[in-house]
């Protein structure tokens, strides 16, 4: 996993754990960071090196982050090709990568909070794969999708 993917992924978690029900956005890391360490992160600095124009921190910097999000600062590096941290199959690794995808995307449609949140809940799910599959099937089904929304959301899911 990339630095920019493992920051993405702690202001996820971050957000979950200070109770916001949502992620962390770069500038509330930044100015959290700013009010709770007395240290300085931009928001922009962090979207660098969320997409990778910035492969190497430097090491106050990586101490910093990982005093904020409270891992060691070992973490706050590019794995490895093929690193893992635990026996994993190829099925759960591919799972996490699904997950993190669908954080990403998730990010992508804040202006959707419906569709955020829905894929919010899936990349959270404990098994993924199986929800996709069953999204599958249910799209396979005619007017199953319609039917079912009509009987959980009866507003069509607008507000």
């Amino acid at each position: 996993m990339k630095i920019g993917e493992k920051l993405r992924y702690l202001r996820t978690i971050e957000g979950t754990l200070r109770g916001l029900d949502r992620e962390m956005t770069q500038q509330a890391v930044s100015a959290t960071i700013e009010s709770e360490l007395g240290e300085r992160i931009s928001q922009s600095y962090l979207s660098q090196i969320e997409r990778g124009l910035r492969p190497h921190l430097t090491n106050t910097t990586r101490m910093t982050l990982a005093r904020f999000f409270k891992v060691h600062p070992g973490y706050l590096v590019d794995d490895p090709e093929g690193f893992h941290t635990e026996l994993t199959s190829d099925v759960r690794t591919l799972e996490s990568n699904l997950d993190l995808w669908l954080v990403s995307g998730a990010e992508r449609f804040g202006h959707y909070p419906e569709v955020r949140d829905a894929l919010m809940k899936l990349a959270m799910h404990e098994d993924t794969h199986r929800v996709l599959v069953l999204v599958g099937a249910i799209l396979d089904t005619p007017d199953l999708a319609a039917r079912l929304l009509e009987v959980l959301q009866p507003n069509g899911g607008k507000r």
